[in-house]
């Protein structure tokens, strides 16, 4: 049991971990785009920002499992099998990506347009603007919301592990629940709570050092 718990521990980190690193990527060019062609934006677009904002939103309501469900035949068709650890990365990323488009967004728009407008002053460009000025200003918010991000992705991985997904979740249900062993579920919880507790502490203390 020792054994499974542990492959089961990285097999979490390694749906959470990739599956973060994805949604942030994907998530960023989303927010860029959102922020160029936004009312405020470097260069306003009304009508890309609406058709991105509602696709954006439509996805953000998608229950979880439901998603995972429908997203089968694309995770099939990226992974070759919608079941396991690699399978669950597709609905985790497809789920995360526009969650954490909206929180860098959020981060964006907080940064002062007067530090924009001085930039404009210089003669930066659009690139410039949004890599060197709201990026760099915007980064200790964005990295505090990653840790938020990260640990929403391991309540969705061990949700993903009750219907083949692999990890914790998996471990809490096939040992757990159908052996009626409620010392495995007992620890397949303690390990996800210290989990999230280690990634928020990491993105807490990174905060910190960025400020």
């Amino acid at each position: 049991m020792a054994r499974e718990l542990l492959k089961a521990t990285l097999e979490t980190l390694y749906m959470v971990g990739l599956s973060t690193f994805f949604s942030m990527v994907i998530g960023f060019g989303i927010a860029v785009v959102l922020i160029i062609t936004g009312p405020r934006g470097l260069r306003p677009n009304a009508p890309v920002y609406r058709v991105l904002d509602v696709v954006v939103n439509l996805l953000r309501s998608f229950p979880f499992i439901i998603l995972m469900i429908a997203l089968i035949p694309l995770t099939s068709l990226l992974v070759g099998t919608p079941i396991g650890s690699t399978a669950a990365m597709v609905p985790l990323t497809v789920a995360a990506a526009p969650f954490m488009a909206r929180l860098i967004e959020g981060s964006l728009l907080e940064v002062d347009p007067d530090v924009v407008e001085a930039a404009r002053s210089f003669g930066a460009s659009d690139a410039q603007i949004i890599f060197r000025v709201l990026l760099k200003e915007a980064l200790p918010a964005i990295i505090l919301n990653t840790a938020v991000l990260a640990i929403a992705l391991i309540g969705y991985s061990a949700m993903a592990g009750a219907i083949g997904g692999g990890g914790l979740g998996a471990f809490a249900y096939n040992y757990g629940y159908l052996r009626f062993k409620t010392d495995m579920m007992l620890y397949a919880v303690i390990l996800l709570i210290v989990i999230v507790q280690g990634v928020q502490s990491l993105g807490n203390y990174l905060y910190r050092k960025l400020r």
